[in-house]
C-alpha cells in the first residue's frame, strides 16, 4: 500500500487534504480510484490507513481509518555529517542512508572538498536532497523523514551536536594502525535512546584542522573496517553496523 508523508496543516480532524506533487502521484501515477486505501503519515511519526473519498485534478481527499502502531524507526537517533564529495555522490548517501534509518543529514563544506556551491546552488541543492528523503522514506516505510540541515561549517556542526551522547568521527589514519578505536567498541557503549552523530570527511579525508577541533569537542576516531572506504559508502556503512548492533543483533539476544 503506497505511503504519503501528509504535512501538518493538511490534517483536519478525520480528513486528511493531499495536494502537489502527492495529489499527482495518486491520481496520475497510481490511478487511485475513490475507495481506494493508502497510508498517510503525520509529522509526529503516527500513520493509518485512509480511505480516498474525494478527488480533483490536484487534490485528494481521504478520510482516516486505522492508526496503524508501528515503529520502522532506530531505536537510537543518528545524525550523518556528511562533507560534500564529488558529483552527485552525496545523493546516495541520503537515499541510502534514510533507507538504513538515518534521523538527520548535515552537508558540509569540508577544507579539502572539491566542490564549492554559493548561495543559489545551495538552496537549490537542499531543495533536492528533501525530495530524495522524502521518497527513500515512503519507499522503506518509515515513520518520520528524516531532516537535511543546509549546508553547515564545521564550527556550526560542533555546536549544533553539543548535547549529542555519542560523537565520532571517521578517521581513515584508525584503519592504518593496530592501535585503533572500532566502531564496534563504541557502540557496544551505547543505550538505546542516545543520541550519535558521526562525521565523514571527504575525498582526501579529514584536515589537521579539522581533527584537531573535532578532537577538542570530544569527537572520538574510530575506524570502520580494515579497508579505506569512499565517502560515499562510510556513512552506508556506518548505518549498517548501528542498525544490525541496535535490531538484529538486539533482536537476536532477546530470542535466546
Amino acid at each position: 500500500m503506497q505511503r504519503y508523508f501528509v504535512p501538518d496543516n493538511c490534517w483536519q480532524a478525520e480528513k486528511i487534504h493531499i495536494t502537489g506533487g502527492d495529489a499527482h502521484h495518486i491520481i496520475k501515477v497510481m490511478r487511485h480510484k475513490i475507495g481506494d486505501k493508502i497510508i498517510c503519515n503525520h509529522p509526529d511519526g503516527k500513520f493509518a490507513k485512509c480511505t480516498i473519498e474525494h478527488m480533483t485534478k490536484d487534490t485528494v481527499v481521504a478520510q482516516v481509518g486505522n492508526w496503524i502502531d508501528e515503529s520502522r524507526e532506530l531505536p537510537v537517533y543518528v545524525t550523518i555529517v556528511q562533507a560534500l564529495p564529488k558529483g552527485d555522490k552525496i545523493e546516495l548517501t541520503l537515499q541510502k542512508g534514510t533507507e538504513l534509518g538515518a534521523n538527520e543529514f548535515i552537508p558540509y563544506m569540508a577544507d579539502r572538498s572539491v566542490v564549492r556551491w554559493d548561495a543559489t546552488k545551495r538552496q537549490k541543492k537542499h531543495q533536492r536532497f528533501s525530495k530524495i528523503v522524502k521518497e527513500a522514506s515512503e519507499q522503506s516505510e518509515r515513520n518520520k523523514v528524516p531532516e537535511v540541515q543546509p549546508v553547515k561549517s564545521l564550527k556550526e556542526i560542533v555546536q549544533h551536536t553539543e548535547g549529542y551522547d555519542v560523537k565520532m568521527f571517521a578517521h581513515a589514519e584508525e584503519a592504518r594502525t593496530h592501535d585503533y578505536h572500532s566502531l564496534g567498541y563504541t557502540l557496544k557503549q551505547t543505550h538505546i535512546g542516545e543520541k550519535i552523530v558521526i562525521c565523514i570527511g571527504p575525498e582526501g579525508g579529514f584536515s589537521d584542522s579539522e581533527v584537531a577541533l573535532l578532537t577538542k569537542h570530544h569527537f572520538s576516531p574510530v575506524r570502520l573496517g580494515q579497508r579505506i572506504l569512499r565517502t560515499e559508502t562510510a556513512g552506508i556503512y556506518a548505518l549498517a553496523s548501528i542498525s544490525y548492533h541496535f535490531e538484529e543483533l538486539r533482536w537476536n539476544s532477546c530470542q535466546q
